[in-house]
């Protein structure tokens, strides 16, 4: 007997490419992650906390949020803390609408907002993304309807790298006040562009961040919300109490409390190996879409070869197609040291 809810039993888990990748044996180019370890700090405040023998005991999050306010430069009362990112785009849908409700989800981008939409029964409207058009404004907009409830605006979008400029996200709030705009900002130490000012002006307006890109702590899945207050109440309702574990929190903390080591790799990352990387491609002739991200998503004439090529010289990437089924490769801009091999084995493959 099948006991589930019909529609979800159609739906197939996301399951993205985690296996084998091995530090010790590759450069992991391929999830948009921070490519180098993290401080010494976090790791010492981690094992600081284990060794205070307080594993045994429920989370206790202390002045964690009043940290982020002051990061993010907003109330205490807008922030709410998620067991990473995806946990809060998940709060957010559930929310939100449900059974027949819209979803507006323009692509291509992140799986996990179709799959949490379609976990709630909602239905999902894709305007595409443009090399030359960038997000699909007009599109979205024509497709609002008083069903809406959610549209998502990566900011910026992955895998393309395409941003939204905060006039264009006002434009959605005010297209459909009875919708959530969901504005993902995973990425956002790398671009530093933020809707947050729009908080006050647009309360139906919701930023997610997470500490798993730039800060390097994908394992220990830590995020946050930022939204208007009264929104935070329900979330709050929604979220169970325990749900962030302890050593996210004291990790987080840690790398609130010294943020240079992350200042200096984004310096590294977006200053020098993301125009390197770039101007290898425009003086080869590679199409790819204009990032504003730390990652490309670049066309070779043979992408299966490349990837091969790569992952024998020891350098993971990610394929990605495009909206027309081109298959491409996602590359995340890493160390100069990483780009300089990354250079290397792509310069061999083509000449």
């Amino acid at each position: 007997m099948k006991i589930f809810k019909p529609y979800l039993q159609a739906l197939a888990a996301y399951k993205p490419p985690l296996e084998g990748r091995d530090p010790a044996r590759f450069e992991l180019l391929d999830f948009n992650e921070r490519t180098i370890p993290v401080g010494e700090h976090i790791k010492q405040a981690l094992i600081d906390y284990i060794n205070s023998d307080r594993l045994q005991m429920y989370p206790s999050y202390g002045d964690i949020c009043t940290q982020l306010a002051g990061y993010c430069g907003v109330q205490e009362s807008q922030v709410m803390i998620t067991n990473g990112s995806d946990h809060g785009i998940e709060l957010i849908f559930r929310g939100l609408g449900g059974v027949g409700d819209q979803a507006i989800i323009p692509g291509p981008t992140f799986a996990i907002y179709s799959q949490v939409a379609k976990v709630e029964g909602m239905t999902i409207v894709a305007p595409e993304y443009t090399k030359a058009g960038g997000y699909p404004l007009a599109a979205v907009l024509a497709a609002i309807t008083d069903n809406t409830k959610t549209i998502v605006a990566a900011n910026p979008n992955n895998p393309c790298g395409t941003p939204i400029s905060n006039e264009q996200i006002a434009t959605l709030a005010e297209a459909a006040p009875q919708a959530g705009i969901l504005v993902d900002e995973c990425y956002f130490e790398y671009t530093r562009a933020s809707a947050k000012e729009l908080l006050d002006r647009y309360p139906n307006i919701f930023i997610t961040r997470t500490f798993s890109k730039t800060w390097g702590l994908p394992s220990l899945r830590f995020g946050y919300i930022l939204t208007a207050a009264e929104n935070i109440e329900v979330l709050l309702a929604m979220r169970g109490p325990y749900d962030i574990n302890q050593l996210a929190v004291v990790a987080a903390k840690a790398a609130l409390a010294n943020p240079e080591y992350v200042e200096r790799y984004i310096d590294e990352v977006m200053g020098s190996s993301k125009p390197a990387v770039e101007a290898f491609l425009d003086k080869l002739g590679i199409d790819y879409w204009p990032t504003v991200a730390n990652y490309v998503l670049m066309f070779p004439a043979d992408p299966d070869g490349l990837y091969e090529t790569l992952m024998q010289a020891g350098i993971l990437v990610r394929p990605r197609v495009d909206n027309q089924g081109r298959k491409g490769l996602r590359v995340t801009f890493g160390t100069r040291a990483q780009t300089d091999k990354l250079l290397a084995v792509m310069t061999e493959y083509f000449h």
